[in-house]
């Protein structure tokens, strides 16, 4: 039976849907409604600099259009994101990777880092990532757990961080995705909501891999994936969830 450390209710892109996707106000809110866990993306900027986003471009969470890989780090962590989001979070814009683990170290919240490429950067957005965590001492980093879509990307990272664990994401669970995950010395497979079934979940923990699930934002559906056991639940509603599931 493997011992997974992590709380089962992890905010997603910070806060979930209580705040802008991907901020430092999304991570108070996070901690102040009681998550002890967030996950969120990471991209490269033009010059190399690591911010949370999601998207390749501006398009949907600013009032500002651009593509992130094309545009300096300075300006992307100038742009609001916020107001798009409502009114009441003018001026909360993009965060730098530095500017996120530390106050992720500050609200005591363990993070989930997933590492986002934009398209034909996998190698170099998770080397980036990999040297700016091995630059920080271990007492600098909150816990850590790395994990994208891209091998290259998680392989190219923890050549340089290989005592954080990672997790492989996978569109949905099959043979290849449980292969992925066991040659990338993965802990954790991380796995679609749609079309998981109780069978999916014995068959990873069986290989080795804890099951973390996305994105999970009925309590009908976390009771049940927790009767299955999962290892967590990647949620936009951690203030239904928290309470229930432990």
């Amino acid at each position: 039976m493997l011992r997974w450390p992590w709380p089962k209710v992890i905010a997603h892109r910070c806060g979930g849907a209580l705040a802008p996707e991907n901020t430092l106000a999304g991570l108070a809110i996070a901690a102040r409604i009681g998550c002890r866990a967030v996950e969120f993306d990471v991209m490269l900027s033009r010059d190399g600099e690591p911010v949370l986003i999601h998207d390749e471009t501006l398009d949907r969470c600013a009032n500002s259009s651009g593509t992130v890989a094309a545009l300096d780090g300075a300006l992307l962590m100038a742009t609001d994101v916020g107001e798009r989001f409502h009114h009441a979070f003018a001026g909360e814009t993009i965060p730098s990777l530095h500017a996120a683990l530390r106050r992720c170290r500050e609200l005591g919240l363990a993070a989930n880092l997933e590492i986002k490429p934009a398209q034909g950067h996998d190698v170099e957005t998770g080397r980036v990532v990999g040297r700016r965590l091995a630059s920080l001492g271990v007492d600098e980093r909150p816990a850590l757990l790395l994990s994208s879509f891209s091998a290259d990307a998680l392989e190219a990272a923890v050549a340089d961080v290989d005592d954080i664990p990672r997790g492989w994401l996978a569109g949905a669970f099959d043979a290849a995705a449980l292969k992925t995950a066991s040659r990338l010395g993965c802990a954790s497979i991380h796995l679609a909501l749609d079309g998981l079934e109780a069978a999916h979940v014995v068959a990873a923990r069986a290989a080795g891999l804890e099951v973390l699930v996305y994105t999970v934002n009925r309590l009908t559906d976390a009771r049940r994936l927790a009767s299955w056991g999962v290892g967590g639940l990647f949620t936009d509603r951690p203030d239904l969830l928290l309470d229930t599931i432990r």
